[in-house]
């Protein structure tokens, strides 16, 4: 079943450029024993699938992995060069009171989201989710790294990753329909067809969901580097057109290297993101072979 293509408003993209070492790396951190409870999976809209548990899982396991290495330390970090904090399994934009969210405050909803699922919130962190994140900087942060504190929400953080992963397959089925309304007129009818096929083949959301939160939605067609951008609704108008499928993955999977390396190619020089590609495809590469 295809999307029915209506008007839509735009969103902001929001798009974490920032690929520090600590989030592919693997380490040997004592993680607490205590796994997250099962929860109710998201249901389907139209024109999409239902997901299995089993699919949450391996959307939560995989987004851990891949922005964090799967160390529980990492759900409470700061990218260098970055002015706001990122946490989570998705790393989730978290904001010092006052400073431009540029990127998107995304944390703020994210704790309102498991607040209303039954998560019971410290004081200090129900508080803040309204103030905004308690260290201005980077090394506030590695300061406060030992305190209950942090320890606290980093105990939180990991013992709700399966809900964090409903919550951003959520926000992932919002924006679909909108994927299909924001693509140039001649292209909708491929993007639709792209975006189902993907969808509705085993693993295939994990690819969707993982490439929102890694490069963004990129409904703001022309935005990004030089009028191209490169969020999810250009991969897919990169594609060619897919049936469901291991193929459809394949072909989703190629389609992101490629917008990928024409961001780079449309980068400014001082910027050096070349130095960003092995590891963008490294993690593009696991969408090919899911697991599930």
């Amino acid at each position: 079943m295809l999307f029915v293509v209506s008007g839509c408003s735009q969103q902001a993209v929001h798009d974490d450029d920032e690929d520090s070492p600590s989030k592919s790396s693997t380490t040997d951190a004592k993680i607490p024993a205590k796994k997250p409870t099962p929860v109710k999976v998201p249901k389907a809209t139209k024109g999409m699938p239902q997901l299995s548990q089993s699919e949450l899982n391996l959307i939560a396991a995989k987004i851990f992995q891949n922005e964090s290495g799967g160390d529980y330390r990492n759900l409470v970090h700061w990218n260098d060069g970055e002015d706001f904090a990122s946490m989570g399994i998705g790393h989730f934009t978290w904001y010092p009171a006052g400073r431009s969210a540029r990127f998107g405050n995304t944390f703020p909803d994210l704790l309102t989201y498991l607040h209303s699922n039954g998560v019971r919130l410290p004081v200090w962190l129900l508080q803040a989710r309204y103030s905004g994140a308690p260290w201005r900087t980077k090394a506030e942060l590695i300061q406060a790294k030992n305190t209950g504190q942090v320890q606290e929400l980093q105990n939180l953080l990991h013992q709700t990753r399966l809900l964090q992963a409903a919550y951003i397959v959520e926000r992932a089925r919002r924006a679909m329909p909108q994927l299909v309304n924001a693509a140039p007129a001649a292209s909708r009818g491929r993007v639709a067809q792209n975006l189902n096929a993907v969808a509705n083949t085993p693993g295939g959301w994990y690819a969707l969901v993982d490439y929102v939160n890694f490069k963004g939605e990129g409904l703001h067609y022309y935005g990004g580097y030089k009028g191209q951008n490169w969020g999810l609704l250009q991969v897919l108008d990169e594609m060619t057109p897919s049936q469901p499928g291991q193929v459809a993955l394949h072909e989703f999977a190629n389609a992101a290297k490629r917008v990928l390396q024409r961001r780079v190619r449309n980068s400014p020089p001082a910027r050096n993101e070349a130095r960003w590609l092995a590891g963008w495809s490294n993690r593009i590469d696991t969408y090919r072979n899911p697991g599930v």
